[in-house]
């Protein structure tokens, strides 16, 4: 094989690697910004759902007892979460596979009910609505695993 053949294998493959970098940065997903990835300001979702639903200070009153109670019910099992973790790991010095498969597991059951709490906080927020408003939720409902996405794991809504 000559220089000029082996150079201009180099170039082209160089060429290739350039628009596939430039490819990857353009159609990925936009990185988090540094407020944790609270793309709705400082306030979350719970503004942007108040001013979708159009909430009365009545409404957001309530609203807001319900956000406390599901931020505490996700603190807890994400505490439980990453206890499951720090004991999962640290059993890796034992390599007993019942273990793990049973921490594994209790970690599934675990995710699930984070997502049942998720769901039935939205079911609560629909129950706050007025007949008006709920056409207003049901546009909303588009956009509700954006809120809990994994990306936004380590944000408190």
């Amino acid at each position: 094989m000559t220089k000029l053949k082996l150079l201009t294998i180099a170039v082209i493959g160089l060429l290739v690697m350039n628009l596939g970098i430039i490819a990857f940065l353009f159609l990925r997903k936009p990185p988090l910004p540094p407020d944790g990835g609270a793309s709705f300001g400082k306030e979350g979702p719970k503004k942007k759902i108040i001013e979708l639903l159009h909430f009365d200070s009545k409404q957001v009153k309530h609203y807001e007892e319900l956000i406390q109670q599901h931020q505490a019910s996700i603190k807890s099992l994400r505490d439980e979460i990453q206890e499951t973790k720090s004991v999962l790991y640290s059993a890796l010095k034992e390599e007993n596979s019942a273990r793990k498969d049973s921490l594994t597991n209790q970690l599934g059951a675990l995710q699930v009910k984070i997502e049942r709490v998720h769901y039935n906080h939205f079911m609560e927020i629909k129950k706050l609505c007025k007949p008006e408003q709920l056409e207003y939720f049901n546009t909303l409902t588009g956009e509700l695993a954006d809120f809990f996405g994994a990306e936004r794991e380590g944000r408190r809504h």
